[in-house]
């Protein structure tokens, strides 16, 4: 298997260019941007093709451009590939929530292209068994099935707001086209809807009642986070409501084994 630097010398030498051509080339994207480090003068090139020196970001970015690949490409042949982020995520538990941008850079997506003809939709069954084949899907391809744009957020390792319906750890996704607070319409605590709000102190997900100057901002009733009620619009901001949850079961309790209590957002008011 060739390396990443075995892999950009057949590149360079089947587009028919020396290393002079590429620091020359490079030279003029070092001037355009005004930084020196995108530069990549001949021995530092020789080296990257035969010494498996590792090229920096911006000598890289360089590679790509004269080279016109992708990016993200040249980045598998160092083994780094952006399109294992989503199976990564949760090695890292910020405290805080927050919107979740680490999908941006993910151009493909594993779907189940084939199923077991005897999957029926009505019963619960293990998913894993009814798929018989996954597929790679670009993303772009998937785009013309949206029909709204969507935020994703992540439920911080020490806000408890929504447990145990929303456990930390959990991914929300958040439809911002409603970010109205209903005031009925439900019947159980399922149903109600959930809003990822902004406030000063930083992102929650809970439950909302709005008054003609408040917004009191409701915990699920096992959590032990105090309700709070802040100025609205000033101290807070209604993202939108949460549609869709992508949590894993049993296991958010360990961010906690160093902390028996875990903190409660601060109160604004």
């Amino acid at each position: 298997m060739n390396s990443g630097g075995q892999n950009l010398r057949v590149l360079r030498e089947q587009l028919g260019l020396t290393m002079r051509d590429v620091e020359t080339a490079s030279s003029r994207i070092a001037e355009k941007h005004g930084n020196e480090d995108f530069l990549l003068p001949p021995s530092r090139l020789s080296d990257i093709e035969t010494k498996a020196l590792l090229p920096s970001i911006f000598r890289l970015y360089s590679l790509a451009v004269i080279y016109r690949r992708d990016f993200r490409e040249l980045l598998t042949w160092y083994d780094v590939d952006l399109n294992t982020i989503p199976d990564d995520l949760d090695l890292s538990t910020p405290p805080n929530s927050h919107f979740s941008h680490a999908l941006a850079g993910v151009s493909v997506v594993r779907v189940p292209v084939r199923l077991d003809p005897g999957f029926d939709p009505r019963r619960t069954a293990n998913f894993g068994r009814m798929v018989e084949q996954w597929g790679l899907v670009p993303l772009s391809y998937l785009e013309k099935f949206a029909s709204r744009q969507f935020t994703y957020g992540y439920i911080g390792a020490e806000d408890l707001t929504m447990y145990p319906l929303l456990p930390p750890g959990a991914f929300v996704q958040v439809d911002e086209s409603k970010n109205k607070v209903a005031e009925s319409g439900w019947r159980t605590e399922y149903e109600r809807p959930i809003y990822f709000v902004e406030t000063r102190a930083g992102y929650t997900c809970c439950w909302c009642t709005v008054t003609r100057e408040e917004l009191i901002l409701q915990p699920h009733p096992l959590s032990p986070v105090p309700a709070r009620v802040l100025k609205f619009p000033q101290e807070a901001d209604i993202v939108g409501q949460v549609v869709g949850v992508a949590m894993r079961l049993g296991e958010w309790h360990s961010v906690f084994d160093s902390s028996p209590v875990p903190k409660a957002p601060a109160t604004l008011n």
